[in-house]
């Protein structure tokens, strides 16, 4: 019987709490500046942009697109996968690809967020869309 793979839980603060509540709920939240409209990603306070503190929640449609890619194919734990995604809405992420067939993965493929249960809240992954 294959072993579920047991993810560690994140690490919050009072800056990020909101992502990690609505992650919770199943959503993948980003941040908008009001002063310069660029999305950014990881939720912070403070615009990367412009430096604002002109930022709101808003939520993300979770597609994106494979911008590049590394399959790790010798690994104690196996074969796995990390990624430079870029959201529809613009921002691009580091992320772990999971649940598809990794050496399948190809630059400008789409995929869609994923949650994996932690002993917190869960984490985001990427997934074949």
């Amino acid at each position: 019987m294959a072993e579920t793979k047991k993810y560690p839980a994140p690490v919050t603060n009072p800056e990020t709490v909101e992502f990690w509540e609505a992650a919770k709920a199943g959503k993948f939240m980003i941040k908008r500046c009001t002063a310069c409209g660029e999305a950014h990603y990881f939720p912070r306070s403070i615009c990367p942009f412009c430096f604002s503190d002109k930022t709101v929640w808003e939520e993300s449609s979770g597609e994106a697109t494979i911008y590049t890619y590394s399959l790790m194919r010798k690994s104690p734990t196996g074969p796995y996968a990390i990624a430079y995604v870029t959201l529809k809405e613009g921002p691009s992420l580091q992320t772990n690809i999971v649940d598809c067939d990794l050496t399948s993965l190809k630059i400008g493929q789409k995929v869609k967020v994923v949650f994996k249960p932690t002993d917190g809240a869960p984490l985001p992954f990427f997934t074949a869309a």
